[in-house]
């Protein structure tokens, strides 16, 4: 790998001291709880989204919201929240974001009206935009570069992986035998241990003795990144040719390439170019914003198809998803002993090459299609394939950087992840809506033969058209719920939307296993597996 090592280091020193007590496993568990209570929230919410809903008296468009407002807020701010714990000590800012994350969650769940909520989930986002970067730039000061980190990184991946799919679980279990705050509160009481915890056993990393803010770098980042992801949303909601979607990614794009352009001349800039000038480096945070492109849409996708079509509950969907967490916590240890012997871009490939496989195996889903004889063998392959990738990926994307440099080094993995996460389900959804809506065209001349012939009612058509409402948030009638062929027809016509946003996500695959041959060159010699062998910058 190269980076800038033989460059002069920028002058550092440790605010704090030592760690008041070594205890490496008390560090991590400190650090992936708090990686978990962050990527937990992505998915706890959106099993409680219908019950906010009847609260607040608001459609599912609305509440749509609830997940975007955090997810504006996070997004936005990724860059200078990584970069505030280089310059002023991971420790002080991990504290400060799992205080505004469990502050924001006590809001949220307190909010006596919706614009409470929305308020209390950007405190959710800007605490998670601050802990999220900080815990990894944290792992990379905590452990020596070597076995020590890869087991640390594949503890870190495996929460990172398995939150998601844990998070659907937890969101069922509350909203069915509690209220849709509980997904809220839950955060409350772990946040506050995980403060005690960070306090008494983390120790204050180095940071730049002269450093300071890029204020304009800050400010062009965040106004890039919040156009850039509110860009994307507006796209799923409004297709790609809305005149405000357009405006906005354009706006955003112009932002970003000031923003970059300004890095290269800032004295201390926020994003410095040697972090993301290393090939490898690079090519990492590339592969993560396409892999998180295709993981987000499909959990999207499986998570409605399971729910709509099959009829799951929100539990059943829970735990629908288990063995994606206990796959990935398991692949996720393989890897470490993997990882020395074979070398990061064999694994990238191989997981990329799994999560690919998925895609295309979803591709058949139809109507008739179970959770046993597709979904199953689907979620298997996936987990297998994000518990391989996560590990190298990550190690590839902060290994040899420079401690000061860790914060935004991590902070850019997570962007990677977020920014393709909202680009993926914002390009899938909009293929599948497309697909749809030509599938509901040629269903609807399919019953319209057999209204003509006599084989259906006429009042079919009003009923197909009551149970698409209903993926809407609206109520259909009972007998349009008791019509069997427009149920048909409805499901019909997901498992073809479905199956095309999955086709896509299959190229996507595809796309990140050729960034993964060609920009990753990282043999297996150059990880190291001892600390004796790390001649790291810092």
């Amino acid at each position: 790998m190269t980076d800038t090592k033989s460059a002069a280091a920028p002058t550092a020193r440790r605010t704090d001291g030592p760690r008041r007590t070594a205890r490496p496993g008390l560090v991590l568990l400190v650090i992936a709880g708090a990686q978990l209570m962050v990527v937990l929230d992505a998915t706890i919410v959106n099993i409680a989204l219908p019950s906010m809903g009847d609260y607040f008296h608001k459609t599912q468009t609305s509440m749509t919201w609830a997940l975007n407002a955090y997810t504006l807020a996070f997004g936005g701010l990724l860059l200078l929240g990584g970069r505030s714990g280089d310059l002023l000590g991971r420790r002080r800012m991990f504290i400060v974001g799992l205080s505004l994350f469990s502050i924001g969650s006590l809001l949220g769940g307190l909010a006596p009206s919706y614009g409470l909520l929305l308020f209390g989930r950007v405190v959710q986002g800007i605490g998670g935009a601050i802990s999220s970067p900080t815990a990894l730039s944290l792992v990379t000061t905590e452990f020596e570069e070597g076995e020590a980190r890869t087991r640390a990184f594949a503890v870190y991946a495996a929460v990172s992986g398995a939150g998601a799919a844990l998070g659907l679980l937890l969101g069922g279990v509350l909203t069915e035998y509690f209220t849709w705050r509980w997904v809220l509160f839950v955060n409350v009481p772990i946040g506050v241990v995980l403060i005690a915890g960070a306090y008494l056993y983390l120790h204050e990393s180095e940071r730049r003795q002269a450093g300071r803010f890029d204020a304009l770098g800050g400010l062009l980042s965040i106004a890039g990144m919040v156009g850039v992801v509110y860009g994307f949303i507006h796209a799923a909601n409004d297709g790609w040719s809305n005149s405000i979607t357009v405006g906005v990614l354009v706006a955003a794009g112009v932002l970003l390439i000031a923003f970059f352009l300004w890095e290269t001349r800032a004295a201390d800039p926020m994003l410095p170019v040697r972090v993301i000038a290393d090939r490898n480096r690079g090519g990492a945070y590339l592969v993560m914003l396409i892999v998180g492109a295709a993981m987000f849409g499909m959990f999207y996708f499986v998570t409605f198809f399971i729910q709509q079509v099959m009829h799951f509950s929100a539990l059943r969907a829970g735990f629908a998803f288990l063995p994606v967490a206990f796959i990935i916590g398991v692949t996720s240890q393989i890897m470490t002993k993997a990882l020395p012997r074979f070398g990061p871009k064999p694994l990238i490939v191989l997981g990329a090459g799994l999560l690919t496989v998925a895609m295309f195996w979803y591709a058949h889903v139809d109507a008739g299609s179970g959770y046993w004889n597709l979904f199953f063998p689907g979620l298997v392959v996936m987990a297998a394939g994000m518990g391989c990738i996560f590990v190298p990926l990550t190690t590839v994307a902060v290994a040899r950087v420079r401690n000061t440099d860790a914060g935004v080094a991590s902070a850019m993995l997570n962007v990677g992840q977020q920014v393709g996460g909202s680009l993926g389900l914002s390009i899938l959804a909009t293929v599948a809506a497309t697909a749809g809506r030509s599938a509901g065209k040629s269903k609807a001349a399919d019953l319209a033969q057999q209204v003509k012939a006599g084989h259906l009612r006429p009042d079919v058509f009003k009923h197909l058209q009551e149970l698409t409402a209903a993926q809407q948030g609206h109520t259909p009638s009972a007998a349009a719920l008791h019509d069997s062929a427009a149920v048909q027809a409805v499901a019909q016509i997901q498992a073809h939307s479905s199956g095309m946003g999955f086709l896509v996500a299959g190229f996507l695959g595809i796309a990140a296993i050729v960034v993964a041959l060609i920009l990753i060159n990282v043999r297996k010699t150059d990880v190291p597996t001892e600390p004796s062998e790390v001649t790291a910058a810092a």
